[in-house]
């Protein structure tokens, strides 16, 4: 019997085990895949959540904060038009090579019990919850389900109900790049975006390696080199790169407002909800509503609460504290996708008003 199983070991899951098991749970985490992996994923850490980082790390990931390129600026490409932000205080820059593979470290230096390549079949009953796997049976007092945004745990009635007008795919490689400037840049066009930003892997050293992610609309581009043809200023930077990484791709993305609960099994990172990736806030949110569901629980586990009251506890705070971010996000995404004219506009007021581009910077952390 576990106090707590996670599923899923991504930011979100690992987040939610380390913390919980700080606070003295005893806890389960289950991984289907295997580690190192790379991930469609722009690699980019707001500064709000670097101090969280730091704390699930402990000392031992303390040398992978510290190398970490500092991102202090922000740049957006679109129809010909440049708009720069500053990004105060500055983002990093983190692989997710390297940043799974710490957190994974760091959550079996908190005595969680941790196990790769166990598929979850399904999670059944309730306190204690049965979850069904590839190995075998585990119960567990409470359940939180980091999963990601599909998985065979979505509910068959939300899979049914998300059929969305064209199909998005996101794909990322990391290239070669001389000089690469310190920022996170975007690119726009029609049917999409691509973040291009630089990156270390760990014992490298800041050098030349870029991460080039896109999400784009399959009937616009499905590959990277086609998706740099779609921005001149992407295709004209573009030109000199040498591809350092295979390709990762994923698919369909899907965007529906978050829901932090299936009945009373807890659901944080992108399997609550999918951020518009081009705000770069997918990390720091899947690090914050681990943490948030982890310590929502813990009233629960000793035993001052109902499992019931600690789920809707979080559901409260998850709205509360992480709500706002995707529907800011997802305002400003449909901003760039409208059409040319309107973007044109929408640009040249951001241009011509600092103030106003910081604080929609803000609103999307």
């Amino acid at each position: 019997m576990f106090d707590l199983i996670v599923i899923g070991a991504g930011p979100a899951g690992a987040s939610a085990a380390i913390t919980a098991a700080g606070s003295g749970a005893r806890v389960l985490l289950l991984e289907r895949g295997r580690l190192p992996r790379n991930r469609v994923c722009g690699e980019f850490v707001s500064a709000e959540s670097l101090d969280l980082l730091a704390r699930l790390l402990h000392s031992s990931g303390q040398d992978l904060l510290a190398q970490a390129h500092r991102i202090g600026k922000a740049r957006v490409f679109s129809d010909g038009l440049a708009l720069a932000a500053p990004v105060d205080p500055p983002a990093a820059s983190i692989a997710r090579l390297d940043l799974d593979i710490a957190l994974w470290q760091a959550a079996l230096d908190s005595g969680v019990e941790a196990r790769l390549r166990v598929t979850v079949n399904a999670v059944e009953g309730r306190d204690p919850f049965r979850v069904v796997t590839s190995e075998g049976a585990f119960e567990g007092r409470a359940v939180i389900d980091a999963s990601g945004r599909w998985s065979n745990l979505t509910p068959s009635a939300l899979a049914a109900k998300a059929k969305p007008r064209h199909k998005w795919l996101g794909v990322k490689a990391h290239f070669a790049e001389e000089n690469p400037s310190p920022s996170v840049d975007l690119y726009f066009f029609k049917g999409g975006y691509c973040g291009v930003q630089p990156v270390a892997l760990h014992g490298e050293g800041k050098g030349s390696r870029i991460n080039a992610c896109a999400m784009v609309r399959a009937d616009v581009a499905s590959t990277l080199s086609e998706v740099f043809q779609q921005n001149s200023s992407l295709r004209e930077r573009s030109r000199n790169w040498q591809q350092l990484t295979e390709p990762v791709n994923t698919s369909p993305l899907i965007f529906r407002e978050p829901r932090p609960l299936d009945g009373h099994v807890l659901l944080a990172g992108d399997a609550a909800g999918f951020v518009d990736p081009f705000v770069g806030d997918g990390i720091s949110l899947a690090l914050r509503s681990g943490e948030l569901s982890a310590r929502s629980l813990m009233p629960f586990l000793e035993n001052n609460l109902s499992l019931e009251e600690a789920a809707q506890a979080y559901r409260r705070d998850y709205e509360r504290k992480l709500l706002p971010v995707f529907r800011t996000s997802s305002k400003l995404r449909h901003m760039f996708l409208l059409p040319r004219a309107v973007r044109v506009m929408f640009l040249a007021v951001l241009q011509n008003s600092p103030s106003l581009t910081r604080y929609f910077v803000k609103k999307t952390r």
